[in-house]
């Protein structure tokens, strides 16, 4: 999955917490949302107005729900829950999982989230 299908991906399943996602799908996202608060947070340092500013965090609101689904598939691809993105409430310790996780190839085949991503 290259840098604009996982950014199609992305808002085609908006909120769909079901099935499996990608490891290269989830890191693009993710760099696509870092780069998008990057520009905003740029745009609006050094405005009186903060113009930038609004519009950054009504984006950084809509793209939440995106990356937490995208992030609960991606814990699906390893075969593990999407409730496991609660560890992110345990400081320091549960990032460092749900960092690990994230990172860890995808289950080979089928799992009980569905059919592996990587074959088709």
């Amino acid at each position: 999955m290259n840098f604009g299908e996982a950014i199609k991906s992305g808002f085609n399943n908006y909120a769909n917490f079901q099935g499996r996602a990608r490891r290269s799908g989830y890191w693009y996202w993710y760099l696509f949302t870092t780069l998008v608060s990057f520009a905003f947070g740029v745009l609006s340092s050094g405005k009186t107005d903060n113009f930038f500013g609004v519009i950054g965090g009504l984006v950084s609101l809509a793209l939440f729900i995106p990356s937490l689904a995208y992030v609960v598939r991606r814990l699906h691809d390893t075969n593990r829950s999407g409730w496991r993105v609660l560890f992110v409430l345990i400081p320091l310790v549960g990032w460092i999982f749900l960092l690990i996780w994230l990172v860890t190839d995808s289950e080979a085949g089928s799992n009980r989230f569905g059919a592996s991503p990587k074959a088709g």
